[in-house]
This record gives C-alpha cells, sequence and structure tokens, in this order.
C-alpha cells in the first residue's frame, strides 16, 4: 500500500490575477473550531459576514451574502434566478469572461445579442447604451474588471441607462471587489457578483453576491421552495418560470440567509470563517486606504517594468488597477520564462487565453500579495530570467525605478554615505 507524506505545499510569492496568498489571518479564522449551521452564535457570524459585504459592495441593499462554489457559482446563480428563458440579454464583451457570461446566459435559454470590442480596450459607454435603445434588452450582463486583458469598464453611465430603460444591470466584480472601487449603489447596478480569491485574499470557495429589490422582484415571480420543506399556508406557487437550479435559486437561498433560516443545504462553516475574517481585514484597513494602496503597487510594478524596457500591453486608459500585462519580448518563450522563475525563485505570473496566450504575462497585484517586498521580488526575479533567457533589457533599472515611487510616496531619501560617491 502506498504511503503518502504530510501535505507541506511549497511557499510561493503569487502574482497571478487569482489565486492570491491569503493572509496569515484568514488561513487561522479557518482553523477555529466547527458550529452547527443554526447554533445562533453560527447564525450571528452569517449576519456579521452580511452586513460587512454591504459595505465593501457599498450598497444598502437587503441582499448580500455568499454563493457556497467558486466565483463562477455567484455568476451562476444570479444569471440563472434573473434570466428566464426567451429574456433578451445583451453581454459587452471586452475579454474571456465576457464570453463566459454570455455562455451562461444561452444556457438559461436567453435570446442573447453580444458586442465585441477588441482585447486590450473597453467600451465607450455610448456604444453600449445606444445597442440598448436599439434593441431593448431585459438584462445587460457585463464584466467591471476583465483579468484576461488587464482592464476596467466604466460602469456608471451604463447603470443609469440600464435604469431609465428598465433593464436589470448584472456586473462581473469578481476581479474588483476590495481592490478599487465598486459603488453598487451609486452606479445602479441591479446583481454584483464578487470573488473571494482575488483582492479579497481568501481561499477559493465562496461568491459573495448582492442584488437589489429590482432584481428580487423577479427572483420572487420565480420562488419556489423545495417539496420537502414547503409549509402549504405560506409557500404559494410561482407565479412565473420557476428557476432552473435548485442549488443556486436565490428565491430558495435568500430565505436560507434571510430571518426564515429555511434549511438549503448545509453552510461551508470553515469557508465563511475564512470570508467573515477576510472582509473585517478590508474594513479594518479602509476602503479607500485599501484602493491607495493597491495603486501604489501597480505605480511601482508599472514604473519597474517600464524601466526594464518591456512594454505594456493594452489602452492605459483603461488600466485594471490591479492587473498588470506585459508582452513578451519577441524571441522570447513566455512559458519558459514563467517556468523558470517559478522553479528558481518560486514566483508565480500568468499568461493570459484566447488570442492572447503566450502573448503576454500577466501579474497580479491583488490583496495579501499586493505589497513592496512581493513587487521588488517579481521585478528582480524576472529581470534575471530574462537576462538568462538573453532577452534585450535594460539590466539593473527595474527594482531601482520601484524604489524610487516607494520613496517618493514614504517621503525618504537615503543619502549616500561619506566617501561614497
Amino acid at each position: 500500500m502506498r504511503k503518502y507524506k504530510d501535505l507541506a505545499p511549497s511557499l510561493r510569492t503569487i502574482m497571478t490575477p487569482g489565486p492570491v496568498e491569503v493572509d496569515p489571518r484568514v488561513l487561522r479564522a479557518m482553523a477555529t473550531p466547527i458550529l452547527g449551521q443554526f447554533d445562533p452564535e453560527f447564525t450571528d457570524i452569517m449576519n456579521e459576514t452580511m452586513g460587512m459585504l454591504r459595505e465593501v459592495f457599498q450598497t444598502g441593499n437587503e441582499y448580500a451574502f455568499p454563493i457556497d462554489g467558486t466565483s463562477r457559482s455567484g455568476i451562476e446563480a444570479v444569471m440563472v434566478s434573473l434570466i428566464e428563458p426567451g429574456d433578451k440579454v445583451l453581454v459587452p464583451i471586452y475579454g474571456r469572461f465576457g464570453h463566459l457570461l454570455a455562455e451562461i446566459a444561452e444556457r438559461c435559454g436567453a435570446e442573447v445579442m453580444t458586442m465585441e470590442q477588441e482585447w486590450g480596450k473597453v467600451f465607450d459607454p455610448g456604444q453600449v447604451i445606444a445597442l440598448m435603445k436599439r434593441e431593448r434588452p431585459d438584462v445587460v450582463a457585463m464584466v467591471h474588471g476583465e483579468t484576461s486583458t488587464g482592464r476596467m469598464q466604466p460602469l456608471q453611465e451604463i447603470g443609469r441607462a440600464c435604469r431609465e430603460l428598465d433593464a436589470l444591470f448584472i456586473v462581473d466584480a469578481v476581479a474588483t471587489i476590495g481592490g478599487t472601487d465598486v459603488r453598487v449603489d451609486e452606479w445602479m447596478i441591479d446583481a454584483a457578483i464578487g470573488g473571494t480569491q482575488k483582492c479579497l485574499s481568501v481561499p477559493s470557495g465562496m461568491a459573495p453576491i448582492t442584488y437589489n429589490e429590482r432584481a428580487e422582484a423577479k427572483i420572487r415571480r420565480r420562488k419556489q421552495v423545495e417539496r420537502g420543506l414547503r409549509d402549504p399556508h405560506v409557500d404559494l406557487s410561482c407565479s412565473g418560470r420557476t428557476i432552473r437550479s435548485n442549488y443556486f435559486d436565490l428565491s430558495q437561498l435568500q430565505d436560507y440567509w434571510g430571518p426564515r433560516r429555511l434549511n438549503h443545504h448545509t453552510e461551508a462553516t470553515s469557508m465563511l470563517y475564512a470570508l467573515r475574517e477576510g472582509l473585517r481585514l478590508v474594513l479594518e484597513e479602509g476602503l479607500e486606504q485599501r484602493f491607495a494602496r493597491h495603486k501604489l503597487q501597480e505605480k511601482a510594478l508599472v514604473a519597474g517594468l517600464q524601466a526594464m524596457g518591456l512594454l505594456l500591453f493594452g489602452d492605459p486608459d483603461c488600466k485594471l488597477p490591479v492587473v498588470t500585462c506585459v508582452q513578451v519580448p519577441e524571441g522570447i518563450s513566455g512559458d519558459s520564462v514563467m517556468h523558470m522563475l517559478l522553479s528558481e525563485f518560486s514566483v508565480e505570473i500568468a499568461s493570459s487565453f484566447g488570442p492572447l496566450k503566450g502573448k503576454i504575462w500577466r501579474i497580479g497585484t491583488m490583496g495579501y500579495s499586493s505589497n513592496q517586498r512581493n513587487v521588488l521580488h517579481v521585478l528582480g526575479a524576472l529581470e534575471a530570467v530574462l537576462i538568462r533567457h538573453r532577452a534585450k533589457i535594460d539590466a539593473g533599472r527595474a527594482v531601482q525605478a520601484a524604489l524610487d515611487v516607494y520613496m517618493e510616496a514614504k517621503g525618504t531619501v537615503y543619502e549616500a554615505s561619506a566617501g561614497v560617491r
């Protein structure tokens, strides 16, 4: 019989667009004792988590809770609950995850309309609004931060237009929540989906969502309580088309997270502890301070990459602050560079997908991974590996350029020692 060793994963500097390094305080929270899911102490933890999610999403919505599953589970739950067969759904696509929204909408039985932008750019909101006025969709689904291209779509004007045209606005904020501004109420977002494994620095396994009364009204029309749980005096028949998923049925999940505490599934206890602690740390740092930290790390990383002589990918006017895309130098194997970074420096960065596969590297500066030590380490390691690959770069400049950014931010100047020129 084979014998298995103790689990001892290597320590890595994870600078991908997700997952990222998990805050040790979150890992510690996951090791705390299990409680029953209807223990009043545990339901208090559920309520606290919902309250913190409202603050992070910057919303007054009643419904703000996590879906048990990866980020995609949150997207599926929102879309399958809000999209009925035959609904007209508009999906503006500017990267891989826009295509994902379109595919899920198709699987919901929607009449899907798409518009596509070249990867590396975003839409002028006027383009989207013009198509909305012509086609009058029931739902508009859009990605806020597209990690496949490192771009971020402005949403405020589109959200206002959705409200004026009575279309539900669904936003994938998986990559942006906790790292840059996501203003659910101000931008008139009807349903937003976040991710744990990116800027929140929590392991993958939960998808925070929130939705407003406009979305809840449609969910309520489709509500059907599980047969084994129905109260014939309370639970009326569905007046619309039943939500096709049981597990991702928001009408049942909101009863589970709401005062009724109607059993739906066994809660992922340790993951909820992790999410609660991750959210607590976000709020302890402060949203504005956290966003500023992410911008500083981005600025230092970009300064170092450009000082090295590398070219950034994409329109700089719509850059996603927490993901930086770098063009692979001509004649260099991007995969070989990534392999050497991991094997020799324990640094992980990412490639991309589709038309960008092998053409760019994506470097994340997200959550707990977004710090000066990591940025300086990845710059030094990348420079060393590129020299080994005989790339034409300006050696010795990257780390110094990043240090200039940090020193300027701190107002620190290191004077040369006496006798040193």
